[in-house]
């Protein structure tokens, strides 16, 4: 009964302790120290909340599981350290199958559970839009990104970032930095292709990225939830300048993106920049070959 005492007050500043720590985390703290999380403010895009809550819940899982282990190896150390005045080795065991099984099953009970939770995620974030308010096409190239306006038929030309003048610690001119429009509420299709290598598709604060494949089209899925410019970046070394290839996407209004289509369109952009500039022309093909008589 005292020992039951014991450990209730013990499990009472504890307790305590945490709810403290737990009061006094930011949000980006509470969502696993990821980008993208304002006090206040909706989610990024509607795969953010997502994203965050399969991380933050398999940290806790771990951790749970860390300090079991890390409890038991120091409570084995404790109890079962040599004692003054002992000599010779220790009983030895061997071959205790209930603990053989427990530590067989748990791992396997853990792996499969993991990889659930990630499938059926993965599986929603996947899942493409029957009818998506917007189609956009997003070429990587060496090194910069050209953005198609498919809904629209208008395109945005983009060119490498370029460096301030006279900078040493490698800051790069915003102006010149591609920028992509998407309006805010609206479900966006991003088709993604590559002008000659592997590419990746990254914004940090939308929690996903995407292969940027030569011969090989891949798409994204997304909704955003709250105005703002975000960084974006290639994810995949690319070549001499992959760190130049930046790129910012702009959540904006429906009159503001609008507005940026017709800016485009009085600029001459209308159409699409198609796969007549792919660096790689002969790309193999899924077709049998045809003969030529």
């Amino acid at each position: 009964m005292r020992h039951n005492r014991r450990l209730r007050w013990a499990a009472i500043p504890i307790a305590a302790t945490l709810a403290l720590i737990l009061a006094g985390c930011t949000p980006a703290q509470l969502n696993g120290f990821l980008p993208g999380f304002v006090p206040g403010e909706p989610p990024v895009t509607n795969n953010t909340q997502r994203v965050s809550g399969l991380w933050v819940t398999s940290w806790i899982v771990l951790l749970v599981v860390g300090c079991i282990v890390w409890g038991l190896i120091i409570w084995t150390v404790i109890v079962y350290r040599r004692r003054k005045g002992q000599t010779g080795l220790p009983p030895q065991l061997r071959y205790n199958m209930p603990i053989e099984i427990f530590y067989t099953i748990v791992p396997l009970i853990l792996v499969l559970g993991f990889f659930a939770f990630t499938a059926r995620d993965q599986d929603a974030i996947e899942q493409p839009y029957a009818n998506p308010d917007l189609k956009v096409q997003v070429y990587g190239k060496q090194w910069a990104w050209d953005f198609n306006y498919t809904s629209d038929n208008t395109y945005d030309p983009g060119v490498q970032a370029q460096p301030v003048p006279g900078s040493t610690n490698g800051a790069v001119q915003q102006s010149t930095i591609p920028t992509l429009y998407l309006p805010v509420n609206k479900k966006v299709t991003i088709q993604l292709d590559s002008r000659d290598v592997i590419h990746s598709f990254w914004v940090p604060a939308f929690l996903y990225k995407k292969d940027v494949i030569p011969g090989k089209t891949n798409y994204m899925y997304v909704t955003p939830e709250r105005i703002g410019t975000y960084v974006g970046k290639c994810a995949e070394l690319c070549g001499e300048f992959h760190s130049a290839m930046l790129f910012n996407v702009k959540v904006v209004s429906e009159a503001d993106y609008q507005a940026h289509i017709a800016s485009l369109k009085a600029a001459g952009y209308n159409g699409s920049l198609d796969s007549t500039y792919n660096r790689n022309q002969n790309l193999p093909g899924t077709s049998a070959p045809k003969s030529n008589g």
